[in-house]
């Protein structure tokens, strides 16, 4: 009896061991809100974000306008501007311009970037925004997951993501961490984010 016991042991342990990796548990992403305001109306045409990296965030804040918002992340000042393409902001170097960006009507809008990041793997649950959603990958690459396929954006590049209410799901798709910056443009009397499921 008491060897039958140590052989089923063994062979429930090897079996564990075994496992293929899709049974083991995906770490979730980090995400964290980095600035946000909110603003009554968007600026006229097309919407495009700017990003611009600064030597510090005193001289981001002095250069930012309406639509503007700064933060800090990866050892560099960010200015992140929402307005027409081709603009540029004394004292900053351009990083990277995308666009354009979905337009929706909102009584007032919140302008938010959030810092996302994760061992490779790592995921969000699938969710919906109330707005526009753009990615900028700092290292490692991210896949934007959506009913009609999946998004990949490396280190170095912007994106723009989908409109309101579509579902995604966000993974750290590289074989480094991913560390990415991620510009909202979203209704402000609505949830943030909301659980979703895929059709």
């Amino acid at each position: 009896m008491t060897r039958y016991l140590i052989n089923l042991l063994a062979a429930l342990t090897l079996g564990q061991c075994l496992l293929p990796s899709a049974a083991v548990a995906q770490a979730p992403l980090v995400v964290k809100s980095l600035a946000e305001k909110k603003v009554t109306a968007l600026p006229p045409g097309p919407l495009f974000w700017r990003i611009e990296s600064f030597p510090t965030r005193e001289k981001a804040q002095s250069a930012a306008g309406t639509w503007a918002l700064v933060a800090e992340s990866g050892g560099k000042a960010w200015l992140f501007t929402l307005g027409p393409a081709g603009g540029s902001s004394a004292g900053g170097t351009k990083v990277a311009e995308v666009g354009p960006i979905p337009r929706f009507d909102a009584p007032q809008y919140l302008l938010r970037i959030n810092e996302a990041s994760g061992a490779p793997r790592s995921t969000t649950p699938v969710h919906t925004h109330p707005g526009s959603e753009t990615f900028f990958v700092l290292t490692g690459a991210q896949s934007v997951r959506t009913s009609d396929g999946a998004m990949v954006v490396t280190a170095g590049h912007a994106e723009p993501g989908h409109g309101a209410g579509v579902p995604m799901q966000v993974s750290s798709s590289g074989s480094t961490d991913l560390h990415a910056l991620v510009l909202f443009v979203l209704d402000a009397n609505k949830p943030f984010s909301t659980p979703a499921n895929f059709p």
